[in-house]
């Protein structure tokens, strides 16, 4: 569910309509729905309540800290994959102890980082990062917290891209060569065992894959308490999948039953990181149309945004739906919607039946709140959007646009090439 509806032929989030956003900061823009996130919070939280979890929102998905302050108000971590990722949550509130830091290319600096942070664990992707890690604990005279991350060579079932739990994607270590990293790690002097992490990939439909995942890690577990390795978490990642157009993942609340179900003689505390399906539904990418451009063989409604503002289309083919700022009836037609990057590839919809768009209609593409602003960049010179927060009749810019200056920002010119 989300709040983006008609009212009175006007497309609203919540009680605005996203034409009196668009006067105020222009298009393209990214908008979320507080409301919305809300509701997904609790509708993720709700299930589990009365189980020992931690729930750390996996912040590749949406990174802007007025998002991440909110999730920290409500209790939830982060998932981080980068020194940036770890900077933001933690300036947004989230204590260290709630951070979980993935990732298969840390570096030192982001490892010292994230240990003088007292992040809750590093999820270890390779044994010679487990070295490092061991050495760079030692240095700062810590210990590092770890879990190792299985890769269980389970078929997500997904795009190809977004699977990261089979062999060969670059994801974790597999089943036996954890095993062994477990021995290794619990004669490291500056590395405590803590955990186990699981993650096989993004945009899930189907429970299944998660079971048989967690069927693995169940009789690695039991292997690894027979060698006297206690665990404490049990990190099943995210991956649970929204409707974009005709899917149907599992309500939360059957993911939540069907995984506690199978780990809950583990005795183990759970950490889940959910991203897509917290914020993909509770935003949208709102672009106006500049021309429409008619050829022998195609229709092509030309608009203000492009992959360098929302790349997954383009990236992976992937279905969004769009509407019209303002409700249109009557006649349809065929086109494609393209942005104004000089790449063939840039593309918001191909072969889309929609009304008849003409030159400055706006339009918004729909649950773009996952992984559209955080994948967006400045390819031709393009300033990155702005992003509004709506909270009912009220909203707020929480990103301003990149102004051309902020393109050339920390750029410098030696005088010694132009002598």
């Amino acid at each position: 569910m989300h709040d983006f509806e008609y009212r009175q032929g006007r497309l609203h989030c919540g009680e605005v309509p996203l034409e009196e956003i668009a006067e105020k900061v222009g298009t393209p823009f990214y908008c979320y729905s507080l409301p919305t996130l809300r509701r997904h919070i609790e509708a993720f939280e709700e299930p589990l309540s009365g189980v020992d979890h931690q729930t750390c929102f996996a912040m590749k998905a949406n990174a802007n800290l007025a998002i991440l302050s909110y999730m920290a108000h409500r209790g939830l971590g982060a998932d981080v994959v980068s020194g940036g990722d770890l900077y933001r949550a933690l300036k947004a509130g989230i204590p260290g102890g709630k951070i979980v830091y993935s990732g298969v290319g840390k570096t030192a600096g982001e490892i010292d980082m994230a240990i003088q942070a007292g992040i809750m664990m590093f999820n270890i992707e390779s044994a010679q990062e487990l070295e490092v890690i061991n050495e760079r604990a030692g240095m700062l005279g810590r210990k590092a917290p770890v879990s190792i991350r299985v890769n269980p060579d389970v078929d997500p079932m997904t795009h190809p891209y977004i699977s990261t739990g089979m062999k060969e994607n670059k994801f974790g270590i597999d089943v036996e060569g954890s095993m062994a990293q477990y021995l290794k790690a619990r004669d490291m002097e500056h590395i405590e065992i803590v955990g186990i992490d699981c993650h096989i990939g993004s945009q899930l439909t189907d429970v299944s894959p998660f079971i048989d995942a967690v069927g693995r890690l169940k009789m690695l577990i039991a292997r690894l308490k027979d060698h006297g390795i206690a665990l404490e978490y049990l990190d099943l990642g995210g991956g649970l999948g929204i409707t974009y157009s005709d899917e149907e993942p599992p309500h939360p609340r059957d993911y939540a039953r069907a995984v506690l179900d199978a780990v809950g003689p583990l005795g183990l505390k759970v950490i889940f990181e959910p991203g897509r399906v917290i914020v993909g539904n509770a935003g949208i990418l709102v672009t106006r149309v500049l021309y429409r451009k008619q050829t022998k063989s195609k229709t092509f409604i030309v608009v203000d945004a492009g992959m360098s503002d929302l790349i997954r289309p383009s990236l992976y083919g992937a279905y969004h739906d769009i509407r019209p700022v303002e409700e249109k009836t009557g006649e349809r037609e065929q086109v494609d919607v393209v942005g104004p990057i000089c790449e063939s590839g840039d593309f918001l919809a191909k072969n889309r039946d929609l009304p008849i768009l003409i030159r400055d209609d706006m339009l918004a593409v729909m649950s773009a709140g996952a992984y559209g602003f955080t994948m967006a960049s400045n390819y031709n010179s393009r300033p990155k959007p702005p992003e509004v927060l709506v909270d009912g009749a009220r909203y707020h810019v929480v990103l301003n646009r990149q102004t051309y200056e902020d393109l050339v920002s920390g750029e410098t010119v030696p005088e010694e090439i132009l002598a």
